[in-house]
């Protein structure tokens, strides 16, 4: 095997260490666990891929390997690096087939297939659907309204609020009263009332065979609570990988112990500095604590080069994290040299920050370097506001991530309502919605309807037996042809798909004005349907992992080739451009003033500042604004607030930055004053007209 090892020669020591955990002279044994910490761009994928392609060239069945990513698109590239590495060492005959990796996909997705496979022993219908958020945060709704916590004297929470209520309680495994306590304070008063709607919520979902995203995990945890089901799901799996690990909460990490309660085949990466997502109850305590949680310890290899940035810029990130008490050691260090150190700008306000951006973006690109190979980054998505008015009025074309999926765009929640309602005809949430599309058909015909169908034994039947609403008409009769139709399973998947399509769109004309951008969304839905064996294949993964929808881009991009990148810090994780620059890297914002409560939220603000400043290959640009305008005052006001730099960089580490002042003084400053000021240029105009 030595001389087919060579595909690891392209990985350094460190890399190569992981990937060869557990395998001596060209054998596969149930290795000790392994933590994989992985700084930012120090070639984690890479190292995984090779990992796992190294363990099936040495003898480990892919069948009998469990990789949980956090996307599908990730377990997706994961699965086919895998494939090319396998098949150029052992060719075609001996190489890795599509579907040998069979056990890739994020935690979700392997929760429910795995509930499906194992119903019948913990009393669930193998046929149940998945509910996304909003049809969670509606059935939360509707119980609410029925106990009449709907018409309290006092301010109740929302739906969301409950919902995030419930959800922070489950997959943190926290008892309400701390969650009231830690994060809803407001809502600390209504403790009594929120346990009866979550147990009825519970209640109502278990009548209509329904699961929500948090009960994917919940009822995994719950089954492997039995040891011999526990001991049988993870005899399935020799090798269990997981990816992003600083970003799992205690129920994913609570399964994964279960599963391989010694670390035997165990194997967990990622980087506690990128920990970012505790408003998703994802905890930094899981990869911190996960080497102690084994005796003996599991092993610990650290990934410490990056192949992305620039040296001043990762010497300035180290910096910032170091500062974080407590964190695996690591100093990331590259080959790549440069003189240039990021720079803080200091700007008078947030007009002058985007000026400063919109000029020294169309700077760049006149020097070569594409609007795409730069980014914008900013703590909250209206940060952008006046930077998105200032690139509107250079005409420079740009797209911005952190908005809606397309499980959030109405007129796709409408077409998925109406397959999930043929998939189970007693999802309440998904009938309610379909049926209120019809003209004449109010709350009150979709409760009767709904009502009759809960009623029959064969729901569909049950909804042939209810009278059309007097306004419906024709309108009711097509809906009932077309679940009918669909349910007979004549045409085959995606042939329901299309007849769902066809059957929907003249509501969607009559209901939404853009119809061009969303019939574009349903086209690609169809596109993307296709892709699936079944419609419950679809519908499960689409409600697990929704791409993003058309209507989500800013701008018209698909009309030029180029367009610049606007993000969230969040949704910029795992991403990388030339140029960055950070808005308002100011207490107030980076810190946000909504996150400064705990200890806890001030170091994943100081995470989150880290993450948006390695995403920059060769500059970065961190903006200061010196004041800001408050919200709510007259278009002419002038009420401002002044901002001071971030406390993540105190005067001790200014020495790794370059510290400038944007406009500069003098002529040139004039010059860009003047430009500003000037609407029409009529002198210029006068010259023109004799040349």
């Amino acid at each position: 095997m030595a001389a087919t090892a060579a595909y690891l020669d392209a990985l350094n020591s460190e890399q190569r260490r992981a990937a060869e955990h557990g395998v001596w002279n060209g054998r596969c044994s149930s290795p000790s666990p392994l933590l994989i910490i992985a700084g930012a761009g120090s070639g984690k994928t890479n190292t995984l891929a090779h990992r796992v392609a190294h363990l099936i060239v040495n003898g480990a069945d892919p069948r009998r390997i469990l990789l949980m990513t956090f996307s599908r698109r990730a377990a997706s590239e994961m699965t086919r690096r895998v494939e090319r590495i396998c098949n150029r060492v052992l060719g075609d005959k001996g190489g890795l087939s599509a579907d040998a990796l069979m056990w890739a996909g994020t935690f979700h997705g392997i929760g429910a297939r795995i509930l499906r496979d194992y119903a019948e022993q913990m009393g669930l219908d193998p046929a149940f659907t998945i509910h996304d958020r909003e049809d969670s945060a509606d059935q939360m709704n509707l119980v609410r309204h029925e106990l009449g916590f709907s018409k309290t004297k006092s301010r109740f929470p929302t739906k969301g609020t409950c919902l995030a209520v419930y959800s922070r309680s489950v997959n943190a495994e926290l008892p309400l009263e701390e969650v009231l306590r830690r994060f809803f304070p407001w809502c600390a008063g209504w403790h009594d009332e929120l346990r009866r709607i979550f147990a009825g919520y519970v209640e109502a979902k278990q009548a209509q065979n329904v699961l929500d995203y948090d009960d994917l995990l919940l009822y995994w945890s719950q089954l492997v609570t039995d040891p011999l089901l526990a001991e049988d799901i993870g005899g399935r799996f020799d090798h269990v990988m997981v990816d992003e690990y600083q970003d799992t909460n205690r129920l994913q990490s609570s399964i994964l112990l279960a599963l391989k309660p010694g670390g035997r085949g165990l194997t967990v990466v990622g980087d506690d500095a990128q920990s970012i997502y505790s408003f998703r109850a994802a905890t930094v305590r899981n990869i911190l604590e996960f080497p102690a949680q084994f005796s003996p310890p599991a092993e610990v290899v650290t990934l410490e080069q990056n192949y992305r940035s620039t040296q001043p810029i990762l010497s300035a990130a180290n910096a910032v994290i170091e500062l974080t008490p407590e964190r695996f050691t690591k100093n990331l260090w590259t080959e790549r040299t440069s003189v240039d150190r990021p720079q803080l700008v200091t700007v008078k306000d947030e007009m002058d920050q985007a000026r400063f951006i919109a000029h020294r973006v169309l700077e760049n690109r006149e020097e070569g370097m594409s609007l795409k190979q730069q980014a914008i980054l900013f703590r909250a998505s209206h940060h952008s506001g006046p930077l998105e008015v200032e690139l509107t009025r250079r005409n420079i074309p740009f797209v911005k991530f952190g908005g809606l999926k397309f499980l959030d765009a109405a007129h796709v929640k409408d077409l998925l309502a109406a397959l999930r309602l043929v998939q189970n005809p007693r999802d309440r949430v998904a009938g309610f919605r379909v049926m209120q599309l019809l003209p004449g058909v109010g709350p009150a015909s979709a409760q009767r309807a709904l009502d009759a169908m809960a009623a029959h034994p064969n729901p569909l039947e049950g909804l042939s037996t209810v009278s059309a609403p007097a306004r419906a008409g024709d309108d009711w009769t097509s809906f009932v042809a077309m679940l009918r139709a669909v349910s007979a399973n004549d045409a085959g998947w995606p042939g329901e798909f299309e007849l769902v399509r066809h059957w929907y769109e003249p509501h969607l004309e009559r209901i939404h004005e853009d119809v061009g951008t969303r019939l574009a969304d349903l086209v690609q839905l169809e596109q993307i349907a296709s892709g699936y064996p079944s419609r419950e294949r679809f519908l499960t993964e689409l409600t697990l992992d929704p791409p993003d929808a058309t209507s989500d881009q800013a701008g018209v991009p698909t009309l030029d080739e180029d367009y610049l990148i606007l993000s969230t810090l969040h949704s910029a994780k795992g991403q990388e451009w030339k140029s960055v620059f950070i808005l308002n890297v100011v207490d107030g914002c980076i810190p946000s003033d909504l996150g400064v409560g705990h200890v806890d939220e001030i170091e994943e603000e100081r995470r989150l500042l880290y993450v948006g400043m390695t995403r920059a290959k060769d500059n970065l640009h961190l903006m200061i604004p010196q004041r800001f305008f408050t919200h709510g005052q007259a278009a002419q006001g002038d009420r401002h607030v002044y901002a001071s730099r971030t406390r993540f960089i105190p005067k001790s580490l200014l020495h790794h930055f370059e510290h400038t002042t944007w406009p500069v003084a003098g002529a040139e400053a004039q010059a860009q004053a003047a430009a500003r000021n000037v609407r029409i240029d009529v002198g210029a105009r006068m010259r023109s007209m004799w040349r």
